[in-house]
C-alpha cells in the first residue's frame, strides 16, 4: 500500500522522497482516472475498474513491459533518457517558463521535502535553476551525433520565448518562420498521401509512391499483431464507398407523417440529420440528469395544477427529496446545486400558478393529443403533450409548455416557434374539445414559461418565472413548417445544418457538417 511505501521513501532521504511524491501523484491520478470511467461507462463497481486498469497497457507507463521497437522514435522525459543514447536526438519545447520550471515540485501532502532526518525546508529558486540546468545537460547529451533543440519565439515580448538555456549551448539559434505544409503526424501524413493516390494533378509515378508508402504504413503492426496506422488502409476510406440507400421507405407516401412538436423543429429550424440519427436511428445519447431535473419538475407542476398534491413548496420539496437520489450526478456538491435549483424552479412556478393571469384559468394539466393535419401536398400526424391549457376571459384556449432549460429563445424566435404553433394547430383542430365541455375553442396564443429564469424587473421579478408570448396564429408559415419538414421525411433528405445545437450534439464525431466529423467523407 501506498502509506507504507511513502514510510520507507521517508526512511531513503531526499531522492527517495521525490519518487514518493509521484507514487502520491500516481494515487492522485488513479482518481481522475476512475472519475472519467464513471462519467464514460456509469457504476460498474471498484473491481470492474480496477480489473480494467491492470488489464491496460500503455506506453507511457514505466511498468509495462514492452519490448523497444528499434525501428521507431521513442517519446520520454529528460528523467527516462538518463543513461540512454542515441544517433539523434531532439529536445523540444525549450520554453522560457517551461525549461527551467522554477515552480514548487511539491504536490498536496508535500512530499518533496521529506528529507533523511524529517522534514527539509522547500528547495530555494536557485537550487530549482540549478536542478533544472542539470536536467537539460542530461538531455542534451543523449546524442551521439546530433542534437535538434527547439523554442518558439513570439513576437512579442509577453509571449513565448526561448529558454535562457539556449544561450548556454554556444550555438547561435536559427530562426525558422512560415507554417510547415502540413502538421507534423501520422494523420496528417496519411491525409496527404490519401489525397495525392486520387489526385488527378499529380503525376503517375507519385501517385503509386503515395501509395507504395501507405501500403508500408499499413503493414505496420504491434507485437500482438494489431495495426499502428490502420487509417493507413483503404477499407479505413469511408469516402471512397458509394452511398447506400434503404430498399424500404422511411416512411410510405400512403400514410401521414408521424412527427412531434420537438421534431417539427429539428427537421425545420435545425438539423435534419440529428433527428434522423437521434430517433429514427435510435442513436441519441441517454437521458441526462438535466433531462431528469426537466422531468421531476413537469411532475410536480402536473401534480399541483390537477390539484393531487396542495400547492405548498415544503410538501413538493418532500416529494423531490423522494426521488432525487434516482438522478445520477457526477458530485455530490453538484447533486445539491441541482436541487437548490429545483426548488428555485418550485417557488417560481407557484408564485407564477396562483397569480392572477389576466382571468385565465386553468382546464387540463398534461393534455395528450393526436391530430391529422394538412400541409400542402402531406398529410401530418401530430403527437404529443400540452402541459398546460388554460382558458380566457374570452373562451379561448391558451397552451402552456413549462422550460427547464439555461437558455431562452428570442422574441423573433418565439413568434415563428414550431412547437407551439404545433399546439395551436392541435386546439384549431380539436385536440381539447373534452376539456373545453365538447365545445371547439379557439386558439388563444401560447406561452412558454421558463422555471429555471426569473422574470425581468418590471414583470414581477426574479420571484417569478420568464414567459414569453406567442400571439393566435396568422397567416401560412405554420402549414409550410409542416410541409418541409413532411417532405425532408418522405424525400429522406436528411442535410446536417450547423448551428448553436451542434454544441450538445452526440453526432459531431461523425458528421460532415463539422471539422471533427469530416474525415468521415473527405
Amino acid at each position: 500500500p501506498w502509506p507504507a511505501r511513502l514510510e520507507r521513501a521517508a526512511r531513503r532521504g531526499g531522492a527517495a522522497g521525490r519518487n514518493a511524491d509521484r507514487d502520491l501523484d500516481a494515487v492522485c491520478a488513479l482518481f481522475a482516472t476512475a472519475a472519467r470511467a464513471e462519467e464514460r461507462t456509469g457504476g460498474r463497481g471498484a473491481l470492474n475498474f480496477l480489473e480494467e486498469i491492470e488489464a491496460e497497457d500503455i506506453a507511457a507507463d514505466t511498468l509495462t513491459r514492452r519490448a523497444v521497437r528499434p525501428d521507431a522514435v521513442r517519446l520520454m522525459t529528460a528523467h527516462r533518457a538518463k543513461g540512454l543514447q542515441w544517433r539523434l536526438v531532439v529536445v523540444a519545447g525549450v520554453q522560457e517558463g517551461l525549461w527551467p520550471d522554477l515552480r514548487r515540485r511539491g504536490s498536496l501532502l508535500e512530499a518533496d521535502r521529506i528529507g533523511r532526518d524529517g522534514l527539509a525546508e522547500p528547495l530555494t529558486p536557485g537550487a530549482l535553476l540549478a536542478e533544472e540546468r542539470r536536467l537539460f545537460y542530461v538531455a542534451a547529451t543523449r546524442a551521439r551525433e546530433r542534437l535538434v533543440v527547439t523554442a518558439v519565439k513570439a513576437p512579442a515580448d509577453d509571449g513565448d520565448q526561448p529558454s535562457r538555456f539556449l544561450t548556454e549551448l554556444g550555438v547561435e539559434p536559427r530562426d525558422v518562420t512560415g507554417r510547415p505544409r502540413r502538421p507534423l503526424s501520422v494523420a496528417a501524413l496519411v491525409a496527404e498521401l490519401r489525397a495525392t493516390t486520387v489526385d488527378p494533378r499529380v503525376s503517375a509515378a507519385l501517385r503509386e509512391a503515395a501509395a507504395r508508402r501507405l501500403a508500408r504504413l499499413a503493414a505496420l503492426a504491434d507485437e500482438d499483431g494489431r495495426p499502428l496506422v490502420p487509417s493507413a488502409h483503404p477499407y479505413r476510406w469511408w469516402g471512397m464507398y458509394d452511398p447506400t440507400e434503404s430498399k424500404v421507405p422511411l416512411r410510405h407516401r400512403d400514410h401521414p407523417v408521424v412527427l412531434s412538436g420537438s421534431a417539427l423543429d429539428q427537421l425545420a429550424n435545425t438539423c435534419a440529420l440529428q433527428w434522423f440519427l437521434g430517433r429514427e436511428v435510435k442513436a441519441d445519447a441517454p437521458a441526462t440528469t438535466a433531462q431528469g431535473f426537466g422531468n421531476v419538475v413537469h411532475v410536480l407542476a402536473d401534480e399541483v395544477a390537477s390539484g393531487r398534491t396542495p400547492a405548498d413548496l415544503d410538501v413538493l420539496m418532500e416529494r423531490l427529496d423522494s426521488v432525487w437520489n434516482a438522478l445520477a450526478f457526477d458530485a455530490p456538491w453538484k447533486s445539491q446545486q441541482e436541487k437548490d435549483n429545483a426548488r428555485v424552479a418550485l417557488e417560481r412556478f407557484l408564485n407564477w400558478h396562483v397569480l392572477d393571469r389576466t382571468g385565465r384559468t386553468p382546464v387540463a394539466s398534461e393534455q395528450d393529443f393526436d391530430v391529422t393535419l394538412e400541409a400542402g401536398d402531406y398529410q401530418v400526424r401530430i403527437r404529443g403533450q400540452m402541459d398546460r391549457v388554460e382558458a380566457d376571459g374570452e373562451g379561448r384556449a391558451y397552451v402552456v409548455d413549462f422550460k427547464t432549460g439555461k437558455q431562452a429563445p428570442s422574441a423573433a424566435e418565439v413568434a415563428r416557434h414550431p412547437q407551439l404553433a404545433v399546439y395551436q394547430l392541435a386546439v384549431h383542430k380539436g385536440a381539447v374539445d373534452d376539456a373545453f365541455d365538447g365545445v371547439r375553442p379557439e386558439p388563444g396564443g401560447a406561452e412558454l414559461v421558463h422555471l429555471r429564469q426569473g422574470a425581468a424587473q418590471r414583470d414581477g421579478g426574479d420571484s417569478l418565472p420568464k414567459t414569453q408570448n406567442q400571439e393566435p396564429l396568422s397567416g401560412e408559415w405554420a402549414g409550410e413548417l409542416l410541409a418541409t419538414a413532411a417532405g425532408k421525411v418522405l424525400d429522406e433528405r436528411f442535410a446536417p445544418n450547423t448551428g448553436q445545437h451542434c454544441t450538445h450534439c452526440a453526432f459531431r464525431a461523425s458528421c460532415s457538417a463539422r471539422p471533427e466529423g469530416r474525415h468521415v467523407v473527405e
